[in-house]
């Protein structure tokens, strides 16, 4: 903080070489009131400090006027014979004793205030080029999330088309509903507005889209979520396996009724390890369900995320179908 202050005041037009002054005409007055009291020998004692404060504040060419000036005001009063420029040996022992401290400290100041200039312009380039990455790669991600939208909206089109073929029509529309989705969780997930988000209010985002895309307005779905942090990567898998949990509940579990509740829960299992439960109230999985013998291509992809977080996945009946994924922190 001191080093960018004294920055700020060299940059100030003038300001080094009015402080250059100021600080030699202060220690010259100091030196004349000190003079009575001190012993022969110490002719520079108040000009040390002036030449090294105006170096430091006001900048190397200010700090060498102001040691030429204390040199020569030293030498014409404190040292003998004084108000003379004569020059005998203990003077010119003492005299250039003073140049070459003055010349080492000056030349350490004016070192050390070009390694802080040099380290301000490369932090401030740093941070340009930060910056300009930053802009990059939300762009990506906002071209990527339009791609997708993009493939889903072509998806409808031939959807439409195939009216005649309502099999293959239902898996377009499944594969649509899918990318829209995705689009909107990449979004939402890459969109530096949600960066401080919870990860329950993630969560809760995706399950409420979810729900409103299906026009199932009578189930509600609540998200609880312990207070954790994982990166996005990890964030967007666990998203897809949350959208093909919920949307399977959607399609199967609340058929002929009138209410319905799904439940979310991101908790921590201990050791190092989370767990991903979704349940419904609905009629439950069937009798003898395998999911690898599932035709159902929710199920697949949902193993294929969990591998992907290197966890486990399974099922399981309580008061409804229970999917319960398992997997490392990191």
């Amino acid at each position: 903080m001191i080093f960018d202050y004294a920055s700020r005041l060299r940059g100030t037009p003038y300001f080094g070489w009015i402080f250059a002054l100021a600080s030699f005409a202060v220690a010259l007055a100091l030196r004349f009131a000190v003079d009575p009291y001190l012993p022969s020998g110490f002719p520079f004692l108040t000009f040390f400090p002036a030449v090294m404060l105006t170096a430091f504040l006001g900048g190397t060419r200010q700090g060498v006027a102001c040691a030429v000036l204390s040199t020569l005001a030293a030498w014409y009063w404190f040292i003998p014979p004084f108000a003379s420029f004569a020059l005998g040996g203990p003077a010119l022992v003492a005299l250039g004793f003073f140049i070459v401290v003055m010349a080492v400290d000056i030349a350490i100041i004016h070192l050390m205030n070009a390694a802080v200039e040099r380290s301000k312009r490369q932090e401030a380039e740093a941070s340009m080029l930060a910056e300009e990455r930053r802009t990059l790669f939300q762009e990506l991600q906002h071209r990527i999330a339009n791609n997708l939208a993009f493939v889903s909206s072509l998806l409808g089109i031939h959807k439409r088309r195939l009216s005649d073929n309502p099999q293959a029509a239902a898996a377009l529309e499944d594969a649509r509903l899918r990318l829209e989705t995705l689009s909107r969780v990449h979004r939402r997930l890459y969109d530096p507005a949600t960066k401080t988000q919870a990860l329950s209010q993630s969560l809760g985002a995706i399950c409420q889209d979810l729900v409103d895309a299906s026009g199932r307005s009578h189930v509600t779905c609540k998200v609880a979520a312990d207070d954790v942090a994982l990166p996005v990567e990890r964030v967007m898998t666990l998203s897809l396996v949350l959208i093909e949990a919920v949307s399977n509940s959607l399609k199967h579990a609340f058929e002929g009724r009138d209410s319905g509740r799904i439940d979310v829960r991101l908790v921590d299992v201990g050791g190092d390890r989370l767990a991903l439960i979704v349940s419904d109230d609905g009629p439950g999985l069937p009798d003898g369900f395998d999911p690898a013998k599932s035709d159902r291509l929710g199920h697949r992809i949902m193993a294929g995320f969990a591998r992907t977080l290197r966890g486990e996945i399974a099922y399981e009946n309580d008061g409804g179908s229970v999917t319960r994924l398992v997997f490392p922190r990191a």
